[in-house]
């Protein structure tokens, strides 16, 4: 046959993408009366600074006060904005980075303008000794780090009140989530997985915490590790589990070259959202990281045709390969008639025409072969090869309760091929509806289709189910 160029076009063209938001960090504001007494909020903790830090307390107060409300600063602050803008709307590379830019230069000239307020600042961190101390400028740092768009010092006061001591447990775990937001914000991966893992042991569980903990990792080229953290956050989740995690964790895996991990994200992904273009990403991800030979092959594209999730040509002509029309001409007929019905392929092309003359030529003979080939398999002395060519040939022809039954017998054969046997009588089953006995197959089966039955049994489950929003 002629080898088909179309072959060389890749089926992943998809751009998926977990987008993490840090979201707005709040804070309670130091609750301290001028003589020192704690008239703090019920959740916010009673304070006793020392003499030199209360001394600057008022001071600082002040001046933060005052400075919010200073033209020079509202018109620094009115440039930031405008500046974020300018990157949020960017539409290009080079036009992010020209906006980063201008967006950087704001918040530079942003931080001068607070630089009296910043120096008194330094001041008062300077004379914290006691942990009343740290929890006091904390709360100090935070409020001039908003004030000044400045991350980085809204990071260090969360981190310092967070590591007073003077927090209730849960309290910290807030803190510390916002300290690991900003630092993933600030692209530092690691400071950011110190804090949310801190988070996560305090008890904290909003904000998609989890997620974000693996793709500090994922984001810092520790994509194994991120997987697995990301894996148990969807078990956690169970059926809630969102889709933008699945298709991230299965992107993931993908580029890493991580197969298993792809089975597991993309057998999850169209057991919770069996939409075709998550079949056609996880069949494809699939084909492209396990390189099964054509024989194997087969019974993945086969997937891909019940779930009708082709993408392009090459997905048509790669089945009709796999099949070969001179050994299944019956079904190789009808990935060509889907092909051509889906104007994927062209009746005018020369692979196709030749695969369809001999697919043809040779379909009348086949079907007539069928009763004598179930007779030799049923025979006592039949092989596990002649028992497994009759049981394909009628799972060829969509007769699947005969080839269901010749699975088993093959099944019982001395030498068979197990995992390629299990497979086609889970599908066979599958295609009967015997949705609870094609999963038990699928679950037996091992090695390299292991995946591939993962995923047949995903869709086995989705047969009874109602279809997906």
């Amino acid at each position: 046959m002629i080898r088909s160029t179309t072959l060389s076009r890749s089926a992943l063209g998809l751009a998926l993408a977990l987008g993490v938001a840090a979201g707005a960090v709040v804070t309670a504001s130091p609750a301290l009366a001028k003589d020192k007494a704690a008239a703090a909020a019920p959740s916010q903790p009673k304070i006793a600074p020392s003499k030199p830090v209360m001394a600057l307390y008022n001071p600082l107060k002040t001046a933060l006060d005052n400075a919010a409300k200073r033209p020079d600063v509202v018109n620094a602050r009115a440039a930031v904005a405008t500046a974020a803008n300018a990157v949020n709307s960017a539409t290009t590379k080079s036009a992010r980075a020209t906006a980063r830019t201008g967006y950087d230069a704001a918040v530079k000239a942003l931080g001068d303008t607070l630089a009296p307020e910043k120096a008194q600042l330094d001041q008062m961190g300077a004379a914290a000794t006691t942990p009343d101390d740290k929890y006091v400028y904390g709360q100090f740092a935070f409020q001039l780090g908003k004030l000044g768009e400045d991350k980085a010092l809204q990071r260090k006061g969360l981190a310092t009140a967070a590591e007073s001591g003077k927090l209730a447990p849960d309290v910290a775990a807030e803190y510390n989530f916002f300290v690991g937001a900003l630092s993933y914000d600030m692209l530092d991966f690691a400071t950011a997985r110190t804090a949310l893992q801190a988070a996560i042991n305090g008890g904290y569980n909003k904000n998609d915490v989890d997620s974000m903990l693996a793709e500090a990792y994922i984001n810092d080229n520790q994509p194994a590790e991120g997987l697995k953290i990301l894996q148990a956050a969807i078990a956690k989740q169970g059926k809630a589990a969102p889709q933008d995690w699945l298709r991230r964790g299965e992107v993931v895996a993908y580029n890493a070259k991580l197969l298993d991990q792809a089975a597991y994200f993309g057998s999850q992904l169209v057991a919770a959202y069996p939409s075709t273009q998550n079949w056609g990403l996880s069949i494809a991800v699939l084909r492209d990281l396990a390189r099964y030979p054509s024989q194997d092959m087969v019974d993945l594209l086969r997937l891909m045709d019940r779930t009708k999730s082709y993408m392009e040509a090459r997905d048509y002509v790669e089945f009709i390969q796999a099949t070969d029309p001179r050994r299944s001409p019956g079904e190789t007929m009808k990935i060509i008639n889907a092909g051509l019905a889906a104007g994927k392929l062209s009746a005018s092309d020369v692979f196709v025409t030749e695969a369809k003359n001999i697919a043809s030529g040779r379909l009348a003979q086949d079907k007539a072969s069928l009763p004598g080939l179930e007779r030799d398999a049923r025979a006592p002395g039949a092989t596990p090869v002649i028992v497994m060519a009759a049981a394909d040939a009628f799972l060829s022809y969509d007769d699947a309760a005969k080839a269901a039954d010749l699975f088993q017998l093959a099944l019982t054969k001395p030498g068979v091929d197990t995992a390629k046997a299990l497979t086609r009588l889970g599908i066979a089953q599958t295609d009967l509806g015997q949705i609870a006995a094609a999963q038990a197959t699928f679950a037996k089966v091992s090695g390299a289709r292991k995946p591939m039955a993962q995923l047949w049994s995903a869709y086995a489950g989705t047969k009874g189910a109602p279809a997906a929003p």
